[in-house]
């Protein structure tokens, strides 16, 4: 066997792609993000919600499917509307593992709606920007929140307000849980985790501290083949709560339990975040 076939090989067998592969991926994966963006601009204007949410569904699964990464869902994903969904963090990747199953609405970063192309897209599906360092901002994303959720729509966060490698739960922030409070609705924690063909944890999805986008994208291009699973807990009823805080903290529980990560006494909490 040939050098080269040699390397082939023992990148397979390590479970990574050939250059060759990961440049085919990214290709494919470039070509259906400006599909998206077209979509969005001269498609979205002319249909119903519900046709949206189905393109965005659709999208979202395709993508999945071209990157190699097969979504599993344990557990019943809530449909209905007056839903707060909230999930631990680990990568880009998870807001589109949530859509593949069932379009919602997400909170993200300000800095997202600067992005070039990718931002018309996200712009376009629904998403509320909020700008975390101002407090009047946070102000205006849950009278935003509040809107939304009271009009039937399902939202979802991030309450860890950054990413983590998945091998940890950081402390989940409340003030983005008010919204639900005020329209007496349900929280849905959903745990995420990301795996090799192998079983064990994936970091190639990973998008912590100093990772760019574009290095977590390759590396995600690199692998054989991932699993993401979407651990579905129980809903939590926002009125049984003493305290949005209370709230934050039996979601925050809940996804811990699912991961079976123990609350630690000092956690990593200076993990930076250029993700949603």
């Amino acid at each position: 066997m040939s050098a080269v076939g040699d390397a082939v090989t023992m990148r397979t067998r390590n479970g990574r792609n050939p250059l060759v592969v990961r440049c085919y991926r990214w290709t494919r994966t470039c070509v259906h993000l400006l599909a998206g963006v077209a979509t969005t601009m001269f498609v979205f204007p002319l249909v119903s919600d519900t046709r949206r949410r189905w393109l965005v569904k659709r999208w979202s699964g395709r993508l999945l499917r071209i990157l190699k990464i097969e979504a599993r869902v344990h557990g019943e994903l809530s449909r209905g509307g007056h839903v707060l969904l909230v999930a631990n963090h680990i990568s880009w990747l998870d807001i589109f593992a949530l859509n593949a199953h069932h379009p919602v609405r997400f909170v993200a970063k300000a800095e997202i709606a600067k992005w070039p192309v990718v931002s018309q897209m996200v712009r376009g599906v629904g998403t509320v920007f909020i700008q975390r360092e101002r407090r009047r901002d946070t102000h205006r994303v849950i009278q935003t929140m509040a809107g939304v959720l009271a009009a039937g729509d399902i939202v979802a966060i991030f309450p860890e307000g950054t990413t983590t490698y998945g091998d940890e739960v950081l402390p989940f922030k409340s003030s983005l849980l008010q919204p639900i409070v005020e329209v007496d609705g349900h929280v849905q924690p959903v745990a995420i985790r990301y795996r090799t063909p192998d079983g064990e944890l994936a970091m190639a999805p990973t998008y912590v501290g100093d990772t760019s986008f574009v290095e977590s994208f390759w590396a995600v291009c690199g692998e054989r083949a991932l699993t993401v699973e979407l651990l579905a807990r129980p809903a939590l009823p926002a009125a049984e709560a003493s305290h949005r805080r209370e709230l934050a903290r039996l979601a925050e529980v809940s996804i811990r339990t699912a991961l079976a990560v123990p609350e630690r006494a000092t956690g990593s909490g200076t993990r930076g975040d250029p993700a949603a």
